[in-house]
């Protein structure tokens, strides 16, 4: 993947991500994205899916748990 690695704005509002960038990440043809504002620009995330969550806070308890009202 290159810094050079540029796409340009279809006049449909479609944009291809270049090989190389699709290649680093794996993403796949129907993979969903979040857009995500970011001063002038934006950050394109994809959006996880329920399987890749599985067991993600297996262990986690709720007992215990202090939040932002519990600091001094």
């Amino acid at each position: 993947m290159h810094a050079q690695d540029t796409t340009r704005l279809s006049s449909k509002f479609q944009i291809s991500i270049p090989k190389a960038v699709r290649a680093a990440h794996r993403w796949q043809a129907g993979q969903e994205f979040a857009f995500v504002p970011r001063g002038t620009g934006v950050l394109l995330v994809p959006v996880p899916t329920a399987d890749s969550l599985a067991g993600l806070a297996r262990g986690a308890r709720a007992e215990g748990y202090r939040d932002r009202a519990d600091r001094v």
